[in-house]
């Protein structure tokens, strides 16, 4: 476990190479390798091609060689990695292996099926084995391994890998999320529980979480603007969601961004209207509400607007969707490690880092606009 940039990337990396080679220190040589990654673009990009991936770690005269159609690499001395995604945990049935690299796990589509789907491959050789590199999340996966006695823990922060990291990167992280549960997350490498005062807990998104979306009666895209624009501002809150006609309601896209101007925001919310053929833009108007329409409108004028203001606590507005999700009516449509994160650390007295919960905001409109029943029968839409 360890913090974005610590090397975990490497590591695997060079524990694949180790094995195929025979090194000592590796453990048991290797020639049937899984690599399980959260989709086959991560596991090519950042496992095979990236820059501290298999292909780089290897000398020229080792370099195995990467056959993209059929999703594996083969060496000269005749092992085989194949390529595999956790959105697709069928497709570790009938191949079978003696080593494995995860990548990531923390953030797998179908964490525990693809997981336990990998461990009845694991059957060749002497003493089979698998590494996982990831940074730690609070998921039912990680807590199984963390739990199983065959399992050692090693665990590196993001400093330990200062040497190759930009040292503004370092200042600007440490500044910004030092000492908050996210940066401890995300650079100390630890992990962390649910907050014992959260709103949201992790396990409902877990629970409900699905891979198709079904017939929606409605679509809507929630926007909460921020009040200034620039690198140290708060972030548009941008989130898509949908309901069907028994009242399910699903979250399909979160699409936040920080720090752009009005106009851009704006085309980025607009765009996803559009991308979904929604059937409204909801944007908070607290602050600046003619100057919302207006951005809106001087991007695409034909874009209906609805506007809503906020005379709750944000906590007391949020407490209703809380009760949608802990009644299993509310699912998550893939994996949205932002918007989840924020989710399960706002607490009594909001975020732990202080900071505006923006993509909660946009969340919170989109669910408490679709949970009112509309009049009629609107059409229905398969995504």
């Amino acid at each position: 476990m360890g913090g974005r940039g610590a090397g975990k990337t490497r590591a695997g990396a060079e524990w694949v190479r180790g094995k195929v080679a025979g090194e000592a220190w590796s453990g048991p040589t290797a020639g049937n390798i899984a690599l399980v990654g959260q989709t086959y673009a991560d596991v090519r990009e950042v496992m095979i091609e990236g820059v501290s991936g298999l292909l780089a770690v290897h000398p020229a005269s080792q370099k195995p060689q990467w056959n993209p159609s059929r999703r594996r690499l083969e060496w000269a001395n005749g092992a085989v990695a194949r390529a595999f995604s956790s959105e697709d945990p069928e497709a570790l049935r009938g191949p079978q292996f003696d080593a494995a690299w995860c990548d990531e796990a923390g953030k797998w589509s179908n964490a525990t099926q693809t997981f336990d789907m990998l461990q009845f491959g694991l059957r060749l050789g002497m003493q089979p084995q698998q590494l996982v590199t990831t940074t730690p999340k609070s998921t039912p996966l990680l807590k199984l391994l963390l739990q199983d006695k065959g399992t050692v823990v090693t665990k590196a922060g993001t400093k330990a890998n200062a040497a190759f990291l930009a040292e503004v990167f370092l200042q600007q992280m440490t500044e910004r999320y030092g000492g908050t549960r996210l940066g401890r997350q995300e650079l100390d490498g630890e992990l962390i529980e649910d907050r014992e005062d959260a709103l949201f807990a992790r396990k409902w998104f877990e629970m409900g979480r699905v891979r198709d979306v079904p017939e929606l009666q409605r679509i809507v895209v929630a926007v909460d603007p921020p009040a200034t624009s620039g690198r140290t501002a708060d972030s548009c809150g941008i989130v898509a969601a949908g309901t069907t006609e028994a009242g399910d309601l699903y979250v399909l896209r979160d699409r936040t961004a920080q720090g752009l101007r009005p106009a851009l925001w704006a085309e980025h919310a607009i765009k996803l209207y559009h991308e979904l053929e929604a059937d409204c833009l909801l944007a908070e108007v607290n602050q600046g509400g003619e100057m919302v329409h207006e951005v809106i409108e001087s991007v695409d004028a034909s874009v209906p607007v609805k506007s809503v203001h906020a005379t709750k606590s944000k906590r007391r507005r949020a407490e209703p969707v809380a009760l949608l999700y802990e009644q299993g009516r509310v699912h998550h449509c893939g994996v949205f490690p932002e918007l989840e994160d924020e989710l399960s650390d706002f607490g009594v007295g909001g975020l732990s880092n202080g900071r505006s919960p923006d993509r909660l905001d946009a969340l919170v409109w989109a669910m408490t606009e679709l949970n009112r029943r509309p009049a009629g029968k609107p059409r229905l839409r398969k995504l």
